[in-house]
């Protein structure tokens, strides 16, 4: 969380972060924002489960996600690109991979 925020302050990305999935649900709820970032492995919700939450609710639907996640390995990448996320990274970050993504997504 603290590293995507560095991130995305350095290149001047509007963005709020929160510290789980039940937290970002209700921003979702209450914002209309045109992105969202998952980690996939939140504490209590995971983040593909707060991932499926957003695609079936008619507010959010649609809505690019991107995942991310310190547990990488070729399943996952396959997996949250299957489900549908707009494009997924590992961590350690690849910063100007990842800000180029996130800004053709935006």
């Amino acid at each position: 969380q603290e590293v995507v925020g560095r991130i995305l302050r350095h290149h001047r990305i509007a963005h709020d972060t929160v510290g789980s999935a039940e937290e970002a649900w209700t921003m979702l709820q209450d914002n209309n924002y045109s992105a969202a970032i998952i980690d996939l492995h939140l504490p209590g919700q995971d983040g593909w489960s707060l991932f499926h939450q957003i695609q079936a609710d008619g507010h959010t639907t649609g809505l690019p996600c991107i995942a991310v996640t310190a547990y990488h390995s070729a399943e996952t990448a396959y997996k949250a690109v299957e489900d549908g996320f707009t494009a997924y990274f590992p961590k350690p970050l690849e910063t100007t991979s990842f800000v180029r993504e996130l800004q053709n997504v935006l």
